[in-house]
């Protein structure tokens, strides 16, 4: 297989939807053994972002009385801009968290020349995605019980979500196999993930950063797909097109790149395993 086709989104994806069944059924395990043994099982899926929901509502009104500085004068708009924030960025920093680690772990599936281990990062995508939606679901409510409002800019959500998806489908590839070589990546990774989170724009507005290092935020990704995350569900605006544009293209881009990178060196894993 060429370094083209590997290149190519449609053989990209095409391949993926012929193992999708299989990437459900993983998908469905994973999800399953993450509260294997727990009483309250897939309820903590609804139980956790609730949680947080209240957490963050009680602390940023009632402590703080934190206002974001822009649409609704609700005392609770701090806790939903910041919830919706942090739901984006929990999508993104679990998979890249676990990226490293993933053929690692799956070792018994390195030697079956049949399995395809490519969909490995898609089951990790999928299981966190679950979740971030269940977490947008509390948020939604959230959105309708404190502030009074229900905006069907909320429809955009999955184009959205799309450049996170591709980009991190990308950036898992890559790590998935520069995990098998470089054992110490695991511990990077979880180092600049902390950092990425108070890098984004997710605990304050990007008006409050000096307007000459705002460039310098607006070159992180996650900047973006959270402002859009807040424009729809908050302030019922319509997302930022160019971005969207420019986002979806990036993250094809990497997709492919990290899926060259994957099957290149997947011939080496099972010699380093």
């Amino acid at each position: 297989m060429n370094f083209k086709q590997l290149m190519n989104p449609i053989f990209i994806f095409w391949n993926l939807w012929r193992q999708r069944e299989l990437i459900v059924q993983l998908t469905k395990r994973d999800i399953i053994g993450r509260y294997k043994g727990s009483c309250f099982g897939i309820l903590w899926s609804f139980i956790t972002p609730i949680f947080m929901l209240i957490v963050y509502t009680f602390v940023f009104s009632v402590v703080f009385k934190a206002k974001w500085g822009v649409g609704s004068d609700s005392k609770v708009e701090f806790a939903m801009v910041l919830f919706c924030g942090l739901n984006a960025y929990n999508i993104f920093s679990e998979c890249i968290n676990r990226a490293p680690g993933l053929i690692l772990n799956n070792a018994n599936f390195v030697k079956k020349v049949v399995f395809p281990l490519e969909i490995l990062p898609i089951v990790v995508i999928g299981s966190a995605l679950i979740n971030g939606c269940i977490g947008f679901l509390v948020l939604m409510a959230g959105v309708v019980f404190f502030m009074g409002i229900l905006n069907w800019t909320v429809l955009f959500l999955p184009l959205v979500l799309l450049p996170l998806l591709l980009l991190t489908l990308g950036l898992s590839w890559f790590l998935a196999s520069l995990g098998v070589f470089l054992r110490d990546i695991g511990q990077v990774v979880t180092v600049l993930i902390s950092a990425l989170l108070f890098a984004s724009p997710i605990f304050y507005p990007i008006t409050a950063i000096p307007e000459e290092l705002q460039k310098l935020f607006y070159l992180n990704p996650i900047s973006y797909i959270v402002q859009d995350l807040r424009r729809i569900f908050i302030w019922g605006q319509m997302p930022d097109w160019d971005w969207l544009l420019a986002g979806i293209t990036i993250g094809i881009f990497v997709t492919a790149l990290g899926h060259a990178w994957f099957q290149k060196t997947r011939g080496g894993f099972a010699d380093v395993l």
